[in-house]
Formats: C-alpha cells, structure tokens, sequence
C-alpha cells in the first residue's frame, strides 16, 4: 500500500519538564495580577506599577493557557495527526506523555486491530439463485493521512462544520461505516462471481461452499483494493455465513435430498450389480448347480429385489426341484 503518512517534523518536547514550567508560569501569572490589582488599590501609589504588573500578570495567564494545549500523551497504538493553519505536518507516533507546539492542531487516531462481523446480506450467486451470505473482517488503520484527508471522515462522523471527526470515537466510528459499506460491496463482487455449489456433482469450477481459502483470499485482495483509499490495511477476511435465501432454501433442500438419493441408489445397484456377478460366477466356478439362461435371468432378479429394496426380504422355501 503506497503511504502518504510522514513522520512528524516538528520540536516535540518532555510533558513532565513543561507540566512544571506551566504550574509556576500560571501561579506566577496569578500572583502578579493579585499583586497589580493590591497595587492599584492603594491610593498612595501611582498607578502605573499597578497597571504594568496587572498586564504582565494577564499576559503571562493567557500564556500559560496556550501553553497548557500542547500537552499530548499517546497510548501504545495511538497517533496524532498534525496540522499548521491546515497544512499536514506528520504524524506522531511516540508513546508517552510529551508537549508540542500548541498552535498545531492535531487528531488522535486509534492503530489498534478492529473487528467487523457483517450482517449476513442477500446476494445472487453466479447462476442467479439469491443466497445469504455473511463476513468476520479483522482491519486497522495504517496510513493516518488517507484516513482524515482522503475520506469525508467530517460527513461520516456527523460533526460541526470545521471539526474533522472532533474525537477519536467519531473519526473510528466514521471510517468504520466506510469499511461496513465497502464490504458489503467487496463481498457482492466476490459472490457474484461463483455458484453457491455444484448442484449437478460434475462441474469442476470452484464453488461458494467448497472455494474455502481461495474465495476468502479473493475476497480479502478486493477489499484491500477498495479499503487502500482510506489507509486501511485488511488484517483478515472470512466469509462466516453461507445458506440459501429463505425462499427458496426449502426447494433447494428437496433437491440435496433427491440427489443425495440418487448417489446412494447408484452405489446401492453398483454394488448389488457385482454381488450378483459375483454369486453367478462362484456357482458356476465351483459347479454347485447348473442354470440356464431362464434360471440366471430369475436368480438375477430375485438378488437385484433383495439387494436393491428397502424393505427386508421375505424368503420364501421352494420344496419343488429345479427340473420342475
């Protein structure tokens, strides 16, 4: 996947140093406006110190407020994307608790591995019978600077105008819509392209119900394709559902069941066929009796009934002699 995402360029300092450096710069602050203001009460004193330590004391305050912006702490698998006055400037990856320049703006993105089980969806099948067919996906997010700048991730996420997924549950939840859709899509393409099974057992082409790695290999190279405008890297992919729509699943079942009949019967007659061959060879081989064409004809018959039927045979003893 070809990235767009650069390492952050800027100064990036210790929180903890500058976390100290605020806490007295705001009680400094503080203390100077507690100071002008005591000043200008006092009427023997001219005005001007007052003002003076008064201003100071504001400006060193609204300093310090700035300066209470730039705190940044990272997660392990976390990111900030910043920007100046809109322009990309990186992306920071450390983890830790750290402080940057608080004019940058920045978007705190999640690299963790996410999961989606798709609600099964009706598809039509390469020979037009509708099934219902289901995916588990696995992704996450690899290239930040696709994610917020090549996907409307403001519209997605629902927020104000100006805010670019405001939070990170809103920029996660977005692209995670984007990934629900493009799946969907993904997996309509793939189930498009193939039968549900090879209902009449002679067809070699892979099937829906029997592709097993390859269908799900197919269907992870095109949600790759479709999921790379967003920097999204498909860790895994696996259709979790496959069944015939409910219309015509009870039709469809009949026919399982016929053909599953009809396999049966032809290893049933297959193998009665060679008992029978058998039994006549033996006789005749070892010369226990000896039939005629007639004879053979009504033994045949009589072991295809026995062999064959699903009923259990009713032997009936014949007393008479074979010459009768």
């Amino acid at each position: 996947m070809e990235t767009k995402e650069r390492n952050f360029g800027g100064t990036i300092l210790n929180g903890f140093l500058f976390l100290f450096i605020n806490i007295v710069l705001t009680l400094v602050s503080l203390a100077a406006i507690i100071f002008g203001i005591t000043l200008l009460a006092k009427d023997n004193v001219p005005a001007a110190p007052g003002g003076w330590t008064l201003a100071m004391g504001v400006i060193l305050l609204i300093a310090s407020l700035i300066m209470w912006s730039g705190m940044m702490m990272l997660e392990p698998n976390e990111a900030r994307v910043t920007t100046w006055f809109g322009k990309y400037s990186g992306t920071v990856k450390q983890t830790g608790f750290f402080w940057i320049n608080p004019f940058y703006s920045t978007k705190k993105v999640s690299l963790r591995a996410r999961n989606l089980d798709a609600e099964p969806i009706k598809v039509n099948d390469k020979t037009g019978n509708p099934i219902m067919i289901g995916l588990v996906l696995v992704w996450k997010l690899k290239d930040t600077y696709k994610a917020l700048f090549e996907v409307d991730t403001q519209t997605m996420a629902n927020v104000a105008a100006g805010q670019i997924g405001g939070d990170m549950r809103s920029i996660m939840n977005a692209l995670e819509r984007f990934v629900r859709v493009q799946s969907d899509a993904a997996l309509r393409q793939v189930a498009g392209q193939y039968a549900y099974d090879d209902e009449d057992g002679k067809n070699t082409e892979l099937t829906l119900r029997d592709g097993g790695d390859e269908i799900n290999q197919q269907l992870e190279e095109k949600l790759d394709e479709r999921l790379a405008l967003a920097g999204i890297e498909v860790v895994e992919a696996r259709i979790n559902y496959l069944a015939y729509a409910p219309e015509i699943a009870a039709v469809m079942l009949r026919r399982q069941q016929a053909s599953a009949i009809i396999t049966a019967r032809e290893k049933i007659v297959e193998g009665a066929v060679s008992m029978v061959k058998m039994a006549l060879d033996k006789l005749s081989k070892e010369e226990v009796v000896e039939l005629d064409d007639d004879k053979k004809a009504a033994m045949v018959s009589n072991l295809l009934v026995v062999l064959c039927g699903d009923d259990s045979a009713q032997p009936v003893v014949n007393t008479g002699t074979l010459n009768h």
